[in-house]
């Protein structure tokens, strides 16, 4: 066999472990491939067995090999971290609440926390954007705006990036018929004239509503605990059930566009029993026919025939689309009822709009409970505003690891807020 051929038939499947290995660590949720090893005796191997192979491929065609320098000279503290199979994770945030139909404002909003470009497209800058409802009504520019989302999130999801949808009431309002608060000049923009009711009960927008976006959501903080909307409790048999039950079990945050009441009924699972009521709800409201003219002028339609009693709690006054209680109620009763809500959904804090603060963010609760509604809309003239929330777990030298999250309030016309740090130290992840 001639030396070419041998040479390649014991480099090319060198080469080809090699390049598996990169893709492993390259799509690896804790980075590069820790459960196959990269301390430095592996990474020396795996050194050596690409340069032989790059040398026998390259041979048959005389490329000149990179000659490597005869000493490396490696610092002692630098070795013991680069020896170190633990690799950092670190993941970005940014949420913003109720936007009522300025498509200016949220743009102007959206650059400023780095989501988009000055082109408006996603910029890769941050790792997941959540908006907590309430996207319609009040204001023009539904379209665009529902249109945008849709956009931003086929080019997330192309960079591995994250874009989370809540419903707000104010949708639930305009798919059961409740247009108190849609403008005239704001049905004008659908074409043909009247395509609008359409479009939010059987059409469009209810078909975005019913496919991409949730009334609930749970986002760890962390890959290990699982992809958004991993539930909680999390079912025997998961993959995720082991990081579930350990130091990180409640590494995550909670997103809806009311809250979460301590006497809603249905917090567990946490988010799928909310999102299965909130599914079914929108169903039976896309089933109705013919479908009921809005209000006004006509009569108040209400929920459809049918509405079973979780579905009607679902859009009640204790209900995660209305809530207001996080917001409103005294500080010290609220605070006194957050960790009970916080254990039972898995998570650390809960985020929430639906009732406006105009001027800022509110944390409230030690920043375990965070309103991001600051009327945004040119209906309100509220604070430009953004939630962001950078979270960190590294390895420490000679074992453990340390956890931290840092929560601001991000501002367009004023200097930004420091909301909460927290700093965990943890043996291990198990």
């Amino acid at each position: 066999m001639p030396r070419g051929t041998t040479l390649a038939f014991i480099a090319l499947p060198l080469l080809a472990l090699s390049l598996a290995y990169y893709a492993q660590s390259s799509s690896s949720p804790l980075g590069p491939a820790p459960h196959l090893g990269t301390g430095l005796q592996l990474s020396l191997a795996l050194s050596g067995l690409i340069g032989y192979a790059q040398a026998a491929v390259q041979a048959p065609f005389r490329f000149k090999p990179v000659e490597q320098p005869e000493e490396v000279v490696i610092d002692a503290d630098e070795y013991e971290y680069t020896r170190e199979p633990r690799p950092r994770f670190s993941r970005k945030i940014i949420a913003v609440g109720d936007i009522h139909g300025d498509i200016g404002n949220a743009e102007r909003i959206l650059q400023m926390a780095g989501v988009v470009d000055e082109n408006n497209n996603w910029s890769g800058k941050v790792d997941v954007f959540v908006q907590t409802g309430d996207i319609i009504d009040r204001g023009d520019d539904t379209i665009e705006l529902f249109n945008w989302m849709e956009d931003l999130r086929e080019q997330a999801l192309a960079v591995n990036g994250i874009v989370l949808s809540i419903l707000g009431n104010h949708e639930y309002m305009n798919a059961i018929g409740d247009w108190r608060y849609v403008l005239e000049s704001e049905k004008k923009t659908f074409e043909p004239r009247g395509s609008r009711l359409e479009a939010v009960t059987t059409g469009w927008l209810a078909d975005a509503w019913a496919e991409n976006y949730t009334t609930a959501a749970r986002l760890p903080l962390h890959g290990l605990l699982g992809p958004p909307n991993t539930d909680y409790p999390v079912p025997d048999g998961s993959a995720f059930a082991r990081a579930n039950a350990g130091p990180l079990s409640h590494a995550a945050f909670s997103f809806v566009h009311g809250g979460l009441a301590p006497t809603y009924p249905n917090l567990q699972p946490f988010p799928s029993a909310i999102n299965n009521l909130g599914s079914s709800l929108l169903h039976r409201l896309r089933e109705r026919k013919p479908q009921p003219q809005p209000h006004p002028p006509s009569s108040y339609p209400g929920l459809p025939a049918g509405t079973t009693r979780e579905e009607a709690r679902l859009y009640g006054s204790d209900g995660p689309l209305w809530y207001r209680g996080w917001a409103d109620e005294d500080e010290r009763k609220v605070c006194r009822m957050v960790d009970e809500v916080l254990e039972k959904t898995g998570t650390r804090r809960m985020v929430m709009g639906h009732t406006p603060q105009f001027d800022s963010i509110a944390a409230r609760c030690d920043g375990k409970v965070l309103v991001i509604d600051t009327g945004i809309s040119h209906a309100y003239g509220g604070a430009l505003s953004a939630l962001s929330v950078e979270y960190t777990l590294e390895p420490v030298k000679g074992g453990g690891w340390k956890e931290q999250e840092i929560v601001k309030a991000l501002y367009a016309d004023h200097d930004d807020e420091l909301l909460s740090v927290s700093t965990r130290d943890l043996e291990n992840l198990w």
